[in-house]
């Protein structure tokens, strides 16, 4: 299987920032560290490896850049506006640095987002407000709203980066249109620590069907918990039935 490491200095994080690339081929899927993760923790829990089937056979090809979630979301010794100022870089390092680099180097233009934890976060966040960039997205015991960040505060920058938020909100037609069109699946556990995730899941459901967003939700029995012996068996069996 082939994998790579790059680094290259962004300007728009202005610091380093750190990929690996796994596979040869075929749809380009982006991977976003859980809680304070890093680009490598992917494979180091085991879900490179039991993605290898559909890499060797071209099927997907993972990407999977750095986190600044300890610079932005999970930084608390800084101001609400500080945090949202830092994650907004991270947009523009993803959006004007990685995701030209993926397009030229793959030839394909639309993306999957996936993650654990927060890294489902932010596959449903970047999903939403960027039609242009992904198509579809596996979201694994993800909380969408910034209540982990910020508590119960909520003004008008933060109101655009909670989905739980915003999404009811969301009235752009042509926007809509491309999420109908999209591949969305939205995993909870019942079991250890996804009580938060539950609770989240559900009320995404509901808004999702209010907005005629078609989306798989999949809730997993009580002894799911929140932890990689879980991802690993979910993320194969959810490429598995979107046909990959």
């Amino acid at each position: 299987m082939n994998i790579e490491y790059h680094k290259w200095w962004s300007p728009h994080l202005n610091r380093d920032m750190e990929f690996k690339v796994y596979g040869h081929g075929g749809k380009p899927v982006i991977v976003f560290p859980s809680s304070g993760g890093s680009f490598y923790e992917y494979e180091d829990f085991g879900m490179v490896e039991v993605c290898r089937p559909f890499l060797e056979s071209g099927s997907i090809q993972l990407f999977t850049p750095d986190s600044i979630d300890k610079e932005s979301w999970l930084n608390s010794a800084i101001p609400h506006s500080q945090r949202i100022a830092r994650h907004n870089d991270f947009e523009r390092y993803f959006f004007h640095e990685l995701t030209p680099y993926i397009r030229q180097r793959t030839g394909q233009q639309m993306f999957m987002a996936t993650g654990c934890s927060l890294g489902a976060y932010h596959s449903l966040n970047f999903l939403l407000k960027h039609t242009d960039v992904f198509d579809a997205a596996i979201c694994l015991s993800g909380v969408y709203t910034l209540r982990f960040s910020v508590g119960d505060h909520m003004d008008s920058e933060l109101y655009y980066h909670s989905p739980l938020h915003y999404l009811p909100g969301l009235n752009d037609e042509a926007v809509l249109e491309r999420l109908r069109r999209s591949s969305l699946v939205i995993c909870s556990g019942q079991g250890a620590w996804e009580e938060e995730t539950l609770r989240d899941t559900y009320q995404l459901q509901t808004i999702l069907r209010h907005k005629n967003i078609p989306a798989w939700i999949d809730i997993w029995g009580h002894d799911v918990a929140h932890d990689w012996p879980w991802w690993k068996i979910q993320m194969p069996y959810f490429l598995k039935h979107l046909g990959y």
